[in-house]
């Protein structure tokens, strides 16, 4: 059986939830499948799939600061309320979608509102936090097509 590796394929569910039960993130109702460290998941996600295989259902605690890095005061923003379509409801815990010069989609969480300006968070949203790191693992491959050997392994 496969094992979970460096550049092995993988399809899995996973929830990240808080300590009382909100999931902050998760694959839903379509697995999400991707290859062990192409990006798609934080290295320190990555390290606690290692070693296991299809089938396998696993929890793992994540403390503060060590997946994602602690908040820093630099990424809370106050922004022009004119930067925000004017009939747009705003409300404090709301993520919004900011696209940055270059084109990338970045989230903010809007901290408070004023009449002219929005106090925005750009720290990740698990930035600081305790959580854990819910998996079932559905499907181990090799990235790569095999090629038989011929010899019946």
């Amino acid at each position: 059986m496969s094992v979970i590796a460096s550049g092995t394929r993988v399809r899995m569910h996973y929830n990240l939830e808080f300590e009382d039960g909100f999931v902050a993130d998760s694959s839903g109702d379509d697995p999400l499948e991707f290859v062990l460290g192409d990006g798609t998941l934080e290295p320190g996600l990555e390290r606690h799939l290692l070693g296991l295989e299809a089938g396998e259902q696993r929890e793992f605690a994540i403390a503060p600061g060590t997946v994602f890095p602690f908040p820093v005061k630099a990424a809370v923003q106050d922004l022009e309320r004119a930067a925000f379509p004017e009939n747009m409801p705003l409300e404090p815990g709301m993520i919004y979608e900011f696209n940055t010069p270059a084109g990338d989609a970045v989230p903010g969480r809007i901290v408070s509102i004023a009449e002219d300006s929005v106090t925005v968070d750009f720290n990740h949203p698990l930035a600081g936090q305790a959580f854990r790191f819910i998996v079932e693992i559905l499907e181990v491959g090799s990235d790569a097509p095999t090629v038989s050997s011929g010899d019946g392994d």
